[in-house]
């Protein structure tokens, strides 16, 4: 062995795994990240530009991601001596002459990058597809990630001062549309489809972009922006590395990878993060997603305030701002999941939620943790996060299982502002609705390895309301939020159906090839119909994308390719199978 990974091993066995076993660090507020001066300038601008421009099609995203030509003082000077009407608004005509001469394009200093390990039909690619026209259009979604990778331009490292873009130190896949950087859980089911693709480097290179900012902010930021550094997302990193390791057994990859996770894991089970739950046995640790950021988001900030708009106390708007921020970390922008009162997004409640896919996520962290430390060499390091993973999995059972429904089911916990610590288990505090999420933890083998709980749970999803037409419902509630009926997101019909396929039922298989033959269907259709891949899809009908939310409906895109490509390379197409909707 080399002698630096030889030092490596030795650090990790001296200072990360003492580290990692060591108790929580104190429970205390988490403070907000400081703005930057371009974040507040680009946010007046936001809002001149829904006044002068008005709330239709208006997507306040775009001009928080505009990257100034010259010094911000100078800008801010002519934004200043623009003329005003009455009500102090910038007529429509100077404002759009202004951000044609001060600013760059939303995007702009991300410029094309061809992946160096792109070919336009790899060697091997999905050999279980028998259908002609399956693989025609498999191979123009693998097309795709030469459309959607970028390379950071040379202006944010020299300026970063003139842009809210983060530098990066590789190429990027991106997911698509308005989502012009590289996102934190997208990453993910990226990698599985560049994995389908045979492009394995381009895969290591989006780690390597995720354990750069982990290293630099102390955890993953839910995307590569100056915006997006008081929040993560759901925590994937070490589930990417472990499906790239498993294509390439590439150790040197995984030593050098470990110290990030063990960072990350200690991001997600210390401070505000942690809850403890107390049953009449023991006491159960268990996350939350909790942002640091008590403001408007900068990329929605004139939706945020508006939303806050009937909220009279400061404290309480800062409350709700949090909120927003915290559901944003759960990558589900927005579901009545959150919601106190499903009709009212002022009454979410992120934050006193205990949810049963972060903490799957975080096992699944533990799991893989334990597995690479027996490949470092480590045994300190494997020993330690398999008895943490024990411990989440009794958590998970103890805290989350309900028997009746068949399915495991948020906690709701008490005063989301408190260290929350001796929390009692009671489960009248479980989240009786029906969700996608109620059915992740199939995808953790220590759940789908037992095939009597399995087959119970299969069951409870085909009586649920959720499997429709085209694939895996997101809740029952039809409420005009996009992570709601009647959308469809491909990484929940992923990990449900990896998980079905994964166990010894043969039940749970055919389930599970049920999803991903519809799944597979609706996108194609929509491919045909429209030209494009989609961000989430209509469940209802075969081959409808999706809406509701705060934006119109985003194409490219990133998750849903690399699914389907996923999905392909799984269970195949025979060539007797139709295609169509019919």
């Amino acid at each position: 062995m080399p002698a630096a990974a030889l030092l490596l091993l030795l650090l990790l066995t001296t200072s990360s795994a003492f580290a990692a076993a060591s108790p929580p660090r104190a429970c205390a507020m988490a403070a907000a990240v400081a703005s930057t001066p371009l974040l507040a300038f680009l946010e007046r601008l936001q809002e001149a530009a829904l006044a002068a421009f008005g709330p239709r099609d208006f997507d306040p995203k775009l001009y928080i991601d505009l990257s100034l030509r010259s010094d911000l003082a100078s800008v801010e000077r002519a934004f200043a001596a623009l003329p005003r009407s009455p009500n102090g608004s910038v007529p429509a005509g100077d404002l759009k002459k202004f951000v044609a001469a001060h600013f760059g394009g939303a995007g702009s200093d991300l410029v094309p990058a061809r992946p160096p390990d792109f070919v336009p039909e790899p060697a091997g690619f999905l050999p279980r597809v028998k259908s002609p026209a399956v693989r025609a259009w498999a191979l123009k979604v693998h097309a795709l990630w030469s459309n959607l990778s970028r390379r950071v331009d040379d202006s944010v490292r020299e300026r970063p001062d003139w842009h809210t873009l983060l530098p990066l130190p590789g190429p990027v896949v991106i997911p698509g549309s308005r989502f012009r950087e590289v996102y934190y859980w997208d990453s993910y089911w990226v990698i599985r489809g560049l994995l389908a693709s045979k492009m394995y480097v381009t895969a290591k290179t989006i780690v390597n972009n995720l354990i750069y900012l982990l290293d630099t902010y102390g955890h993953v930021l839910n995307g590569a922006r100056a915006y997006y550094t008081n929040r993560s997302q759901p925590p994937l990193l070490s589930a990417m590395i472990r499906a790239i390791y498993e294509k390439t057994h590439d150790k040197e990859f995984v030593v050098k990878s470990l110290p990030a996770l063990l960072k990350e894991h200690d991001f997600w089970t210390s401070g505000l993060h942690q809850i403890t739950v107390q049953d009449r046995d023991c006491s159960h640790n268990l996350s939350r997603y909790y942002a640091m950021w008590d403001k408007p988001r900068p990329e929605s900030s004139t939706i945020d305030k508006e939303s806050a708009s009937n909220i009279s106390s400061t404290s309480e708007k800062q409350k709700f701002y949090r909120e927003v921020a915290s559901t944003a970390e759960s990558g589900w922008d927005f579901s009545t999941r959150w919601m106190r009162n499903p009709e009212d997004i002022t009454t979410l409640a992120t934050t006193s939620i205990l949810p049963v896919d972060l903490n799957i996520y975080i096992l699944r962290m533990e799991l893989d943790i334990s597995f690479f430390g027996k490949i470092a060499g480590n045994d300190n390091i494997a020993k330690h996060f398999l008895e943490a993973a024990k411990a989440r999995e009794k958590a998970v059972s103890t805290v989350f299982w309900n028997e009746r429904m068949g399915q495991w089911l948020d906690y709701w916990v008490g005063n989301s502002s408190s260290c929350m610590e001796g929390q009692h288990w009671d489960a009248a505090n479980q989240n009786k609705n029906v969700f996608a999420s109620n059915f992740l933890p199939l995808w953790i083998d220590v759940f789908n390895s037992d095939k009597n709980l399995v087959e119970k749970v299969a069951k409870s999803l085909r009586s649920s309301g959720l499997l429709r037409d085209a694939g895996i419902a997101t809740s029952l509630t039809n409420s005009s939020e996009q992570w709601d009926f009647p959308n469809g997101w491909a990484p929940l019909q992923h990990m449900i159906a990896e998980g079905l396929a994964r166990s010894g039922s043969s039940e749970a298989r055919s389930l599970a090839e049920d999803i991903v033959v519809r799944w597979i269907r609706t996108n194609y259709v929509a491919y045909k119909k429209t030209g494009a891949m989609h961000e989430k899809y209509d469940v209802q009908k075969c081959g409808e994308f999706g809406g509701g939310g705060e934006y119109i409906p985003q194409t490219g895109f990133g998750w849903s390719n690399g699914v389907v490509l996923a999905f392909l390379d799984e269970f195949g197409w025979p060539e007797d199978r139709r295609i169509d909707c019919q």
